[in-house]
């Protein structure tokens, strides 16, 4: 079946930070004169606030027990030095406006609502896409089905007819086959190994240029 629309993941699939995100994270925390958090520590603390309006809760978790400085210290400066270090990948933007041509374009991104609507902004990204779904907006992140749900009923399209790009195993690949879309992974140098699920694979890099073709 020919597809009639595409959904993107965001992180490390159309954009990415010129700095590494550990880096980042020590530049937040020098910044707030708080302690030194380790990004595995991050990650697991974020996969736990998937629907929330900011990273605060994140924070608040991370920084328990420390009196010294407040989450919110914290969440603003990590997210100044994200926005700080952002880029869109080579020739995402210029794809984007030539798949919604032939498709429904659509977006679907785990994290709090003022992170992911901020990275969309400083990409100029708002108008880049059909519709744009931030999990902070739901009762669900992805690998959940209901998040997934959410983006192809403001899509309005069956899971049959849409596919879903992004990189990681679990939230993207793993969660859209269940949600019944077909998958591309995009895959790169220190990113996750390609997934036997997905429909097809492709070298982030390249992204531009053959997904139009795999599609």
């Amino acid at each position: 079946m020919v597809p009639s629309a595409v959904a993107f993941d965001l992180d490390s699939t159309l954009a990415v930070t010129e700095r590494p995100r550990d880096r980042l994270l020590d530049e937040a925390t020098d910044a707030a004169d708080a302690p030194a958090l380790a990004r595995e520590d991050y990650l697991d603390a974020h996969s736990r606030h998937l629907v929330s309006e900011t990273r605060e809760p994140i924070f608040d978790d991370l920084l328990s027990g420390d009196d010294d400085v407040t989450a919110e210290d914290v969440a603003d400066a990590y997210r100044e030095a994200i926005l700080d270090a952002l880029e869109p990948v080579p020739g995402a933007a210029g794809m984007l406006a030539d798949l919604r041509e032939r498709y429904r374009v659509g977006l679907l991104t785990n994290g709090p609502v003022v992170a992911q609507r901020g990275k969309i902004a400083e990409l100029g990204w708002e108008d880049s896409f059909d519709v744009a779904v931030v999990t902070g907006e739901l009762d669900a992140g992805k690998p959940d089905e209901r998040a997934f749900a959410a983006v192809l009923d403001a899509l309005d399209v069956d899971p049959s007819e849409a596919v879903y790009v992004g990189d990681h195993p679990d939230h993207d690949v793993r969660g859209a086959k269940s949600a019944g879309m077909y998958v591309v992974q995009v895959v790169f140098d220190g990113g996750p190994d390609p997934h036997p699920a997905a429909d097809a694979h492709v070298e982030r890099e390249d992204l531009p240029e053959r997904l139009p073709e795999l599609l």
